[in-house]
């Protein structure tokens, strides 16, 4: 019996497939100015930060349950919750202060600093060698920050090494999601994994929440959209894009989300890099492209 479901070619499954990257990391880059807007209305970072991972987790929870369950063993349910509860709930938590205290574009540029920690520490933990080419990119990438921290972020009326702090640690929380990934990625679906460590990251944050009321339909729109939208669909979209091109090829075009990120709040809410502030974001997306391309 013919099918009707039409077949596509592989041609045609890797343009998808970087279509899809490119729309994840474009909805990605929305979490900055969402994250300004709800700021603005008076939620406070850590807040905006419970509610992305708290509607997250309701969306994710609901596709695992209509794909098939949630069944999974408790330990690995514990170990998906515990990596949240830390994993999770600092990289919502630091990046929202980060973007309070230093800019929206600051805390996602700092955000990218990621690769560089992954290959620190694969370097400590897993005795893996450390090429050129990543040394290169870890040394260029701490020369960005060191720039972007002397320029004092995107907000250039205001230093805060608080949200300096706190958008490294965002970054090295992120990073820390890589090993996690690849170790259980190929053994659960996308919806367990996150149903669980976003719950863990739900209950981090739950005690730091000073719970704002009264929020009129426009403000919970922007925190839906913020889990929704920059939580849930985004990472549905690059999940389906790991499926049609590799993980090198979606990392490359997800360097468009930093970029993005920094347009939308420059345009929308007036943030700008000084001159040595952009030198420094120059630099951390320079280190970025070492990290992700593949030497020949």
């Amino acid at each position: 019996m013919k099918s009707n479901f039409p077949v596509f070619s592989n041609e045609q499954q890797n343009i998808m497939g970087f279509a899809l990257a490119a729309f994840a990391a474009i909805l990605w880059s929305f979490i900055g100015p969402l994250s300004k807007e709800a700021l603005n209305y008076g939620i406070s970072p850590l807040e905006t930060a419970f509610w992305r991972a708290f509607i997250g987790c309701v969306c994710f929870s609901a596709q695992a349950a209509f794909s098939g369950g949630l069944r999974v063993s408790l330990r690995h349910a514990s170990t998906f919750f515990l990596f949240g509860w830390l994993g999770v709930g600092l990289l919502f938590g630091a990046l929202q202060v980060s973007i309070q205290l230093s800019g929206a574009a600051t805390a996602m540029v700092l955000l990218y600093t990621a690769p560089a920690w992954v290959a620190l520490s694969s370097r400590i933990f897993f005795r893996e060698a450390i090429s050129r080419q990543k040394t290169l990119a870890i040394g260029t990438a701490l020369a960005g920050v060191a720039l972007i921290c002397f320029a004092g972020g995107s907000l250039s009326a205001v230093y805060s090494p608080l949200g300096i702090i706190c958008g490294l640690l965002a970054g090295i929380a992120y990073a820390s999601h890589f090993p996690f990934y690849a170790c259980w990625g190929l053994r659960y679906s996308t919806g367990i994994i996150y149903t669980y460590m976003l719950l863990g990251g739900t209950i981090f944050l739950l005690p730091f929440v000073s719970y704002t009321p009264d929020k009129t339909w426009y403000i919970w729109a922007v925190l839906f959209a913020l889990g929704f939208l920059t939580n849930y669909v985004a990472y549905v979209a690059l999940a389906a894009s790991l499926r049609r091109i590799g993980q090198i090829q979606a990392a490359v075009v997800g360097n468009i989300e930093p970029l993005f990120a920094t347009l939308w709040v420059w345009a929308f809410f007036g943030e700008n890099f000084t001159p040595m502030g952009w030198a420094g974001c120059s630099l951390v997306m320079a280190a970025v492209f070492l990290m992700t391309i593949k030497r020949r």
